[in-house]
């Protein structure tokens, strides 16, 4: 019946509150105290506005014209007063009362002022704009549904369990133990010594451990609510339109509050009782002059003193608001400075409308802007993420990816965003690879890895607790680092004292950067092999301050020139030199005066004179030379030497001949000359009687000289890829050959004697299958 009526239900009211509800956490103080004051000046003017309709009128008598001329003459000129009207002796009108209802009506309109019958109704008015005004930006299209979204961002921060937690971490006491508490009927609660009440509940605590605090549910939802924030917050940050229409609608009721009190100040006094009414109707009543009183001028004068004091005040509290807005700087927020570091600190500064929603929401209650900030902060995230991981990856799921890697147990934990704690339970590790992980950090508990020896750390920032800081300084032997920029490398590593080898690979090179660069290497007293895959410019000083205990060096540069290598022979204790990819086009003559090298790799350089080989006769220790993918032409006969060499690899240059010199190196093992043009092996060959491997693929040979065979410790001998028309029978005497490759020769056959070659097997000779169809039975046989 009430809403056939047109009248608002019960349901409807609650639903109304429940709307102004939602956004009362974004109406600070004085936008409270002006609702309530526009309330109070709505319901003045429906009150006045009824008495209008329900009770306004006037009551007017006649005044015969003959009986009371002098006194009519004075109060059309002085006004009428009723204490002289009231010593008159009355008299009888003879009018009835239809006639009365009329002279009323008339009156009422002719002599009654416009504010008396109209003041209650533009009050009313003007309270509607100032109550439209106030709550305009919560209605704009393009602000409310930024206002929404924000609010019910805010109200699941505010309820998440993950805030709790965060907070208690950011503040200055420790937090409390936490005991989970679970019930059929309700969802679980958390107590604390800030929540005592929650003793009386009548169910029984369970106690969990600090990593079981959030369930599955609840750390999706947490993670949910981070990628929502961030999204909200690019959104809200790319302009400020909340801040001008918030502006805008303060302004507005200023400039209009003032034009109000302006008006109904001169209002005041305007209210009369009586009223002298000449309506002009003589004729149809007899009278000229009538007295009137208007029965509601009293209570409206009074209500209009109401309703100035009301908009005074309103008055005062926009233009307090509009000062707020001017003297503050609210469309930046700093959760630092407004919240006295009592937060995350990494959270950087806000602007536009979401700094001003901020702002907004701290008039109301700080706390809000508080748990918010939960959410922003990428260390909060981070121990989410942490303690999602810790639930995910157990000890067991650990152990499947511990595997054997020549005779060492490692792990690999690769694109995790921190490491799994149940990690410190794999006491057997002893080599740790961490590969991109974006938040680790080495705790105590390292500690309990006695066996890890070897740290591999690929793009990841690795943060260490003091006391594993001491731990890694005496049990780390080796550490690889792979990084993009210095900042990624670990300040602790300087301080390794027991560290052993040392590689890292990025950027290194401060030609065109000064601030790059490695700090000193002093700390790292048992340093023995470094190695830089980097792009070098020059060596790098703090290498050089080490230069004295290094045993072996290894560059690999990617294609830039590396010069000022003569500080090179500062490292007299030099074993092991490798230097790839440098763009060296000579032999660098400070490795002449290094008398304990035993190893040099200048593999991809561009060398192609090597003469200065003759002069490294006074390194007599040196038993390997690696000179391929160079361009490197012919070998000077000096190289007869290197009377100690075992090993040299020249694959990879321009060589079309060897010097006879060569083969007086008695005692080599390896000789690698594939990838190279020479189309003859001397018999010289013959005197390595020590060789036990021989490439001689991708060359331009036409035969095999029989005086190869006579090496009888020869287990491999890779000779594909040349123009060979057949294989000497001689091979029988290699008893140790267990490698050989033939492939891509011109060879219609091989020789039965292969199958003397006891040690070579199926699958380890290299052949044609077209070529071993035509080779006798006993080979088809065998190698099939």
């Amino acid at each position: 019946m009430l809403a056939r009526r047109g009248m608002i239900t019960v349901t409807e009211a609650a639903s109304l509150a429940d709307s102004q509800a939602h956004f009362k956490a974004l109406k600070p103080w004085w936008d409270v105290l002006m609702d309530y004051l526009l309330i109070i000046m709505l319901m003045v003017s429906f009150f006045s506005a009824t008495l209008l309709i329900t009770m306004d009128k006037v009551v007017c008598m006649p005044k015969p014209i003959d009986t009371h001329k002098n006194k009519t003459d004075d109060l059309s000129k002085a006004g009428f007063t009723y204490s002289s009207i009231s010593r008159e002796p009355g008299h009888l009108t003879k009018l009835d009362y239809q006639q009365y209802l009329y002279v009323s009506v008339v009156c009422y309109h002719k002599v009654v002022p416009w504010q008396s019958k109209y003041f209650p109704y533009l009050t009313l008015v003007n309270t509607l704009i100032l109550l439209v005004s106030s709550n305009f930006w919560f209605k704009y299209p393009k602000t409310s549904s930024k206002v929404d979204h924000f609010l019910s961002i805010l109200s699941k921060c505010f309820e998440s369990p993950w805030t709790t937690k965060a907070l208690e971490e950011t503040s200055d006491q420790p937090p409390p133990d936490h005991t989970r508490l679970k019930s059929s009927c309700t969802r679980s609660v958390e107590y604390s010594s800030r929540s005592p009440l929650l003793r009386e509940f009548p169910f029984i605590p369970i106690q969990l451990p600090a990593s079981s605090i959030l369930d599955k549910k609840e750390e999706e939802q947490a993670k949910a609510l981070f990628e929502k924030i961030r999204h909200f917050r690019l959104y809200a940050e790319d302009s400020d339109i909340v801040y001008q229409v918030y502006m805008g609608q303060t302004i507005f009721k200023v400039v209009k509050v003032t034009i109000v009190i302006g008006y109904t100040f001169s209002l005041v006094g305007s209210f009369s009782f009586q009223h002298i009414c000449k309506p002009d109707i003589q004729n149809l009543m007899g009278y000229t002059l009538f007295i009137c009183t208007h029965n509601l001028a009293y209570i409206l004068e009074k209500l209009l003193l109401t309703y100035i004091l009301l908009v005074c005040l309103y008055a005062f509290l926009a233009a307090y608001a509009l000062f707020w807005l001017f003297s503050h700087q609210l469309k930046s927020y700093s959760f630092e400075k407004n919240h006295d570091g009592n937060v995350f600190g990494d959270i950087p500064v806000v602007k536009n409308d979401f700094a001003f929603m901020l702002h907004m929401i701290d008039r109301y209650d700080s706390l809000y802007s508080r748990r918010f900030s939960v959410f922003l902060s990428a260390i909060s995230e981070g121990r989410l993420k942490e303690l999602a991981l810790n639930s995910e990856w157990t000890l067991e799921k650990l152990k499947e990816q511990v595997n054997k890697n020549k005779g060492h147990c490692e792990l690999v934990i690769s694109m995790l965003p921190a490491i799994p704690i149940a990690v410190y339970d794999l006491t057997e590790i002893e080599v740790l690879k961490l590969e991109l992980i974006s938040s680790a950090n080495f705790l105590a508990a390292v500690s309990r890895l006695k066996r890890l020896s070897e740290l591999h750390l690929r793009h990841t920032l690795v943060k260490t607790d003091p006391d594993a800081h001491r731990f890694l300084q005496e049990h780390l032997k080796i550490l690889k680092v792979w990084f993009t920029d210095l900042e990624e490398l670990p300040a602790w590593i300087y301080s390794l004292k027991n560290l052993q080898q040392l590689h890292l690979s990025g950027n290194l090179n401060s030609s065109n950067n000064k601030s790059i660069r490695l700090q000193s290497l002093r700390g790292l007293r048992n340093l023995r092999v470094l190695s830089l895959t980097s792009n070098l410019s020059y060596l790098p000083p703090t290498v050089l301050d080490i230069a004295g205990q290094l045993h072996k060096l290894i560059i690999h540069n990617g294609e830039t020139v590396l010069c000022s290598l003569g500080h090179l022979k500062k490292m007299s204790q030099l074993t092991n030199i490798e230097l790839r990819q440098c763009q060296i086009s000579k032999i660098p003559g400070a490795l002449f005066n290094l008398p304990t090298l035993q190893n040099m790799d200048l593999t991809s350089n561009l060398l192609q004179n090597v003469d200065e080989l003759g002069t490294l006769q006074r390194l007599r220790n040196i038993t390997t030379l690696r000179l391929c993918h160079n361009a490197i032409y012919c070998l000077p006969p000096t190289i007869e030497n290197l009377f100690n060499l075992e090993e040299l690899t020249l694959s990879h240059n321009n060589l079309d001949n060897l010097p006879t010199t060569l083969f007086n190196l008695v005692k080599l093992r390896h000789l690698d000359i594939s990838h190279n043009h020479i189309k003859t092996i001397i018999p010289e060959i013959g005197h390595l009687s020590r060789l036990e491997l021989l490439e001689i693929s991708s060359n331009q040979i036409s035969f095999l000289p029989v005086e190869l065979f006579r090496c009888t410790r020869l287990r491999s001998l890779y000779a594909g890829h040349n123009k060979l028309t057949n294989f000497p029978s001689e091979v029988r005497q290699l008893s140790l050959l267990s490698t050989l490759e033939l492939t891509g020769n011109n060879l219609t056959s091989l020789p039965v004697d292969i199958a003397s070659c006891l040690m070579l097997r199926k699958g380890a000779m290299f052949i044609e299958e077209n070529v071993l169809n035509m080779s006798p039975m006993k080979l088809r046989i065998k190698f099939s």
